[in-house]
């Protein structure tokens, strides 16, 4: 009797779990279907999943609790880097209610059996690599409430079955390739907030029917062909808060009453289409707007001058339109008016009808302003030197304007500026020595002025100026060494049109970066300098109207990537160097009126006459006939004379030659005899000759005896002091631990890689030192510029009770330091001489100089890429074991595999994270197959503020103020700031994949770096 009421009693339970298992095994066959369809896993996401653990168990599972246990409603593997494609047994999961497997690499088709997932309410599958089109069955998933394919490469008409679903929420196709119409039958999704369409290839006119969805909030279909007017309806969604019809052929006018039936908008973006009439005033009762955007479309009329009641504005983009101020109407009051926004961050009236004297009032904008431009209008008048206010100014564009008077000098107050534009106005009196207090201004446009007086000696003091044109002024004097001395020029530098007079210094060979010089049409004199041959990256030199003489430099041969050359009406004499039709890329020349004599080259550019002019050189004779130059028959008389004479002149020669090398050889044999006894002249010190030599005595007394208060790091091959130098001031000293494995090796790498590299980002050497110290032991040290700043390390993880404790790097110093040092690798990996690996990239090895300019050192490990180039088979990855420092290293150099370029931009990558997140990859959080990759993955894109470094936010974002979020972030300040981080994360990611060739290469994450710099800077702004 007992025994039959354990069974009744137990019958219930026995059953339940005949029925959980069954339920568990209907569900694992999709989910192991699932995990077959993967290709890769980076991050070991599904090493969990076996079936020696539960499935509801399993990374990313979830089940249900109750009405259904133990079946799966909800997986959920996003940003995980997962390749492969999207299994058609997912749809077996019957009970699913949650599918995210956004941020990863699946291909493929979206399945259509998708269309059985009937209790589907998410489904995110946005930033992968999909293509195909939609599957119209998904509209039987009836209980969706979200729907995001968007960043795919998906193709095809929307479904105009997608309309219905009739609880979805949020729509988001934006980023793929859809063509077609929008269907009007969207406007029966009545539960809608967001419909995000934007960056397709969508036709036609917006449908009228949007105007019924009365919860729409968003609104975005930008970048698409839509045109036509956009229907009333829409202006009448009061719920909208996002409008974004930006770069489409909309044509039409905004509603005058805009600001009262759309309440809480705030953000309008409607540039590039074909707008006209008034900006609405009415705009102003919007009370939340932040983003007024309406550039690119043909606006007349005011600027509403009541915007200044938009407290919360932070961007007002007006640019290319035909607005009008200044003469009558409400002229200037719009910029009084603005004083009252206080987080006005971009100001942009560029190519308008604007007008007038420039308002002192202009002088009362935000300190938060950092991008104002008033270009190619008509305004008149002179810059109040009141403008030092706007201290957080980092652009200001005044150019094609009327401005008369003198730029101020209190410019140079506006330490954040790094482009200013002035050009092409009726500026007067000298350059202002202030601009160079201006440490981070990067680009200088003065031409087109009534400039006078010298260019300033302080402008050699501006290292991240990258372009300078001071052209068609009356600016005399003599060109500044200083100036000339600038390497961090790279765009161009263009003096011409001026009346500068003195020579062109020899220190012009340091603008090493250089791509373009201009000194035509001065009254420069003297030789051409031939230091100029040091310019190898120079694509343009224009030299022509000057007095310049004698003849043309050999050292020119070495610029093999110059394009034009235009060195006429000068008095330049001698023969036309043959070496000028060797250079392959030059599609340009211009010799005419000077007085060259000789034969004509006929290869090369001077075989098309159109590429080439040789006119009033009257003692020229040859070339193509084209030229119609006389017949060099004298010439060339004298020179079969000449070739007899060389053939003499070579047979003596020759005799001498043998008995130099019959002694060389006896004295490399004496050589090899003395053995260490002539080591420490090394072969490397051989090609270092010209780099001034230095003692063991003079490194010691410049270290006080390399005492441990000069020492300032400690690296794996030795010790690094800070020292003072005769000639050469602060500098740092490497000294090698010769017992140490591999240092010797390190010291001949680290000099072969750094001998004959030259580059704003990279570390200076000196000199170096290959002597025996007073006690007869082997002493090897590298001397390099002193960087004060210390090493990105030091700022990153400071250690208490040092100088960088308690300071923080500011989002646009790392945002630099990262271009900086992107710039420096791919020099080395495609500019520099040999293509050099330099294998050990990390905080540690970028240094910071006095301006924050990155600057990439420690090339004890560096590779030559070439077997037979500089000496690579010294420095071969056998001979120095591991390639680099734990955590920044490669993955395929844990398998033996040979250092390349993609192993440096694995190790950037891991910078970059590591920049952004302020964790070291091997921080003590990571464990249990979580590095800091897979950490920063997990949070991509949609969590990036919380994994970001909030110590660089500490200064910039204050809690204090009305308009701060629960963080502190102000207004759009914050989201320009994520959408920055995002950007710097993704390609983070991208560099450090696991995979060598699905890295990035150099020069695209350089392009993308510094896209990412000007769009936070405001350099583009869609």
């Amino acid at each position: 009797m007992f025994l039959r009421m354990l069974v009744l009693l137990l019958l219930p339970l026995l059953i339940s779990s005949s029925t959980n298992l069954s339920s568990n095994s209907t569900d694992l066959l999709p989910l192991l279907s699932f995990k077959a369809s993967i290709t890769m896993d980076p991050s070991k996401a599904l090493a969990s999943w076996n079936q020696t653990i539960h499935p509801c168990q399993w990374q990313g599972v979830v089940c249900a609790a109750r009405k259904h246990p133990n079946r799966v409603t909800s997986l959920s593997l996003d940003s995980l880097n997962l390749a492969g494609s999207l299994s058609p047994s997912i749809a077996n999961l019957s009970f699913l209610q949650v599918l995210q497997l956004g941020g990863n690499q699946l291909q493929g088709q979206v399945p259509q059996s998708f269309t059985y997932l009937t209790h589907l309410k998410h489904l995110n599958l946005s930033f992968n690599s999909l293509v195909g089109e939609i599957p119209a069955g998904l509209a039987n998933c009836s209980s969706l409430l979200y729907l995001d394919l968007s960043n795919n490469q998906l193709e095809g008409a929307i479904p105009v079955a997608l309309s219905g679903l009739p609880k979805l929420l949020q729509l988001a196709l934006y980023s793929n390739t859809l063509t077609g119409t929008i269907p009007t039958s969207f406007g029966n999704l009545s539960s809608l907030a967001g419909l995000l369409l934007a960056g397709n290839n969508l036709e036609g006119s917006i449908p009228d029917t949007l105007g019924w969805l009365s919860h729409l909030q968003s609104l975005q279909l930008a970048i698409n062909g839509l045109s036509g007017e956009v229907p009333a309806s829409i202006y009448n969604l009061s719920s909208l808060h996002t409008l974004n019809f930006g770069g489409n052929r909309l044509r039409g006018s905004l509603p005058h009453d805009i600001g009262d039936t759309l309440p809480s908008l705030q953000s309008v973006s409607m540039y590039g289409n074909q707008f006209e009439g008034p900006i609405p005033i009415s705009l102003a009762n919007a009370s939340g707007l932040q983003f007024i955007i309406l550039d690119n479309n043909s606006f007349t009329g005011a600027v509403p001058p009541n915007f200044g009641a938009l407290l919360n504005l932070s961007w007002l983009v007006l640019s290319n339109n035909q607005l009008e101020a200044g003469d009558g109407g409400h002229g200037w009051t719009f910029l009084d008016s603005l004083t009252n926004c206080s987080y006005l961050h971009y100001l942009e009236l560029y190519s308008n009808e604007i007008r007038g004297e420039l308002p002192k009032s202009i002088a009362n904008l935000s300190t938060e302003l950092s991008w104002l431009t008033l270009g190619h209008n008509r305004v008149s008048g002179s810059i109040p030197p009141e403008v030092e206010n706007l201290v957080g100014l980092e652009a200001l564009f005044f150019e094609e304007n009327l401005l008369t008077g003198a730029i101020p000098d209190t410019i140079g107050k506006l330490k954040l500026l790094q482009s200013l534009w002035l050009f092409d106005n009726k500026l007067s009196g000298p350059v202002p020595a202030s601009l160079g207090n201006l440490s981070q201004l990067s680009e200088l446009y003065l031409q087109v002025n009534e400039l006078q007086g010298t260019i300033p000696t302080s402008l050699g003091n501006l290292r991240s100026l990258t372009t300078l044109n001071v052209s068609y002024n009356n600016l005399s004097g003599e060109i500044p060494e200083e100036l000339v001395s600038l390497s961090s020029l790279s765009r161009y530098l263009d003096l011409a049109y001026n009346s500068l007079t003195g020579t062109l210094p020899s220190e012009v060979g340091r603008l090493i970066n250089l791509k373009e010089l201009n000194v035509s049409n001065n009254r420069l004199s003297g030789v051409i300098p031939g230091s100029l041959g040091r310019c190898q990256v120079l694509e343009f030199l224009y030299m022509d109207s000057n007095f310049f003489r004698s003849t043309i430099p050999a050292s020119l041969e070495n610029l093999k990537g110059l394009r034009e050359l235009n060195l006429s009406r000068n008095n330049l004499s001698g023969q036309i160097p043959d070496f000028l039709q060797s250079l392959n890329s030059l599609r340009y020349l211009n010799l005419s009126f000077n007085d060259f004599e000789g034969e004509v080259p006929t290869t090369g550019v001077f075989a098309e006459l159109a590429a080439s002019s040789v006119e009033g050189n009257d003692e020229l004779c040859g070339g193509s006939p084209n030229l119609r130059l006389q017949v060099c028959s004298v010439r060339n008389e004298r020179r079969t004379r000449a070739s007899v004479l060389v053939l003499v002149l070579s047979v003596v020669g020759g005799a001498v030659l043998l008995c130099l090398l019959i002694c060389l050889l006896v004295f490399c044999c004496r050589r090899h005899r003395h053995g260490k006894q002539t080591s420490s002249r090394d072969y490397y010190m051989e090609d270092m000759h010209k780099f001034t030599r230095v003692s063991y005595t003079e490194l010691y007394n410049a270290t006080n005896g390399f005492s441990s208060s000069s020492l300032i790091g400690v690296g794996s091959f030795g010790s690094v002091y800070r020292g003072a130098l005769e000639g050469n001031g602060e500098v740092a000293v490497k000294v090698l631990n010769l017992e140490r494995k591999g240092a010797a090796k390190s010291f001949v790498a680290e000099c072969d890689a750094l001998k004959n590299v030259r580059h704003r980002n990279l570390v200076k050497l000196l000199t170096s030192c290959s002597a025996a110290t007073p006690e007869g032991d082997e002493f090897k040290a590298l001397v390099y510029e002193f960087l004060p700043n210390g090493s990105l390390e030091e700022w990153l993880h400071p250690k208490p009770n040092l100088e960088h404790q308690g300071r923080n790097l500011s989002p646009v110093q790392r945002l630099n330091v990262a271009v900086d040092v992107a710039a420096a690798f791919e020099y080395l990996h495609h500019h520099a001489q040999t293509e050099i690996v330099h294998c050990d990239l990390k905080p540690s090895n970028v240094l910071l100089d006095s301006d924050m300019v990155a600057h990439v050192g420690d090339f004890g490990l560096a590779r030559f890429v070439s077997a037979d180039a500089g000496r690579s088979s010294h420095v071969s990855p056998a001979s120095l074991g591991l390639k680099g420092s734990i955590g920044y290293i490669a993955p395929e150099y844990g398998m033996g595999r040979q250092a390349t370029i993609r192993g440096d931009v694995y190790s950037y990558g891991v910078l970059l994270l590591e920049m952004l997140t302020g964790l070291r990859p091997t921080s003590d959080k990571f464990n249990d197959g979580l590095n800091l990759r897979s950490y920063v993955q997990a949070s991509y894109p949609e969590k990036v503020m919380e994994i970001i470094d909030q110590s660089m936010l500490q200064e910039d974002y204050s809690t204090s103020g009305a308009n701060s979020d629960s963080k502190g972030n102000k207004g759009g300040r914050s989201e320009g700031l994520e959408q920055l981080f995002a950007s710097l994360i993704r390609i983070g990611l991208r560099c450090s994949e696991e995979e060598p060739k699905l890295r990035m290469d150099i020069r695209d994450v350089c392009r993308e770096m510094t896209t990412c710099k000007q769009i936070f800077l405001g350099v583009e702004l869609h």
